[in-house]
């Protein structure tokens, strides 16, 4: 067992942050906008126990961010939901890397067409070798890719998503759910 608890069958969460998720997800959606709340209606709304369960893998993921200027910028980043959070790699020579180390406020979706959307807003941090979930991330990105990503540049960095706000919506939940 990992110093995080016990796990909840395949996914990395445990109770405790997926109960947390859930405090976040419903917090979000309450402050939402009605025009949001009208397109995520409760039968496409997705819970904590539902995004951890379809958020497995590798998901590409639109990352904003913002330049000196206070213009938006977007680009794709390999993103993976673990422990409740997005976490990516970019170069540390990237734009955005270098605009989250600026500011880190950054928004990220994943959407699959019809069938599955996830926004969320937050904090970016950067995660180096000291930190203590840098062990674990790097394990579960080297089981994905087959390598480390570590070894893929000089100059790598580990960035996870700190959310102040998500919501997450199925078009058709039971198609979604059933396939996990």
């Amino acid at each position: 067992m990992s110093a995080r608890g016990a796990r909840l069958g395949k996914m990395k969460e445990t109770a405790a942050e997926v109960t947390e998720l859930q405090g976040l997800l419903d917090a979000a959606y309450a402050r939402s906008t009605e025009h949001l709340r009208n397109i995520i209606t409760d039968p496409r709304r997705l819970d904590a126990g539902e995004l951890v369960r379809v958020l497995t893998g590798m998901c590409t993921l639109n990352l904003a961010t913002v330049t000196a200027r206070g213009e938006p910028r977007i680009s794709a980043v390999d993103g993976h939901f673990l422990h409740g959070r997005w976490v990516f790699t970019t170069s540390g020579s990237a734009a955005k890397a270098r605009q989250l180390k600026a500011r880190s406020a950054a928004s990220i979706s994943y959407v699959d067409g019809e069938r599955i959307g996830v926004f969320s807003h937050g904090q970016v941090e950067f995660l180096t070798a000291e930190h203590p979930d840098f062990a674990e991330i790097e394990e579960h990105l080297t089981n994905h890719y087959g390598s480390s990503p570590s070894s893929w540049g000089d100059d790598i960095v580990y960035c996870r998503l700190q959310p102040s706000w998500m919501v997450g919506y199925a078009f058709d939940k039971t198609a979604v759910l059933k396939d996990t």
